[in-house]
């Protein structure tokens, strides 16, 4: 159903508006209750990391306009950068085309990673290689 939704907008021209409650009550979370969220950087389009979102959490990133994650070690909503003070503030929310992941553009203040790296893809791969380098040192800490 959820993906039959997202299929009839797809003829949609730029500038369409749809009412936020409808489309987001369309989206297709996993079994349990969870919607994968990639992060990006606004101004760069750098790619910081890889969360979940219920959709509580997608509520409360939207009122508020911090990044409200779900935490599935601790099972518990988890706001970027309450610990930290690396807050992420949320500048768009977009939706792909079968409502079942979500891109939010952020501005990241401080690094993205708990490690303190700019951000949590920090082990490359590259084909045929048989090694995995990291390309970004953690900060030293004094």
């Amino acid at each position: 159903m959820t993906r039959q939704y997202f299929q009839s907008l797809e003829s949609a021209k730029a500038g369409e508006a749809f009412a936020s409650a409808s489309l987001l009550a369309k989206l297709s979370f996993n079994d349990q209750g969870l919607i994968p969220v990639v992060t990006q950087q606004v101004d760069t389009g750098k790619v910081l990391m890889l969360a979940w979102m219920n959709r509580e959490a997608i509520d409360q990133t939207l009122t508020t306009g911090m990044m409200t994650y779900w935490s599935r070690s601790r099972q518990a909503f988890w706001i970027k950068g309450e610990s930290s003070g690396n807050y992420q503030q949320l500048k768009e929310m977009r939706i792909d085309c079968d409502g079942d992941a979500l891109l939010c553009l952020v501005d990241q203040r401080g690094p993205a990673c708990h490690t303190g790296r700019s951000n949590c893809f920090y082990f490359s791969a590259v084909p045929g290689s048989d090694r995995i380098c990291v390309i970004e040192s953690a900060p030293e800490i004094d």
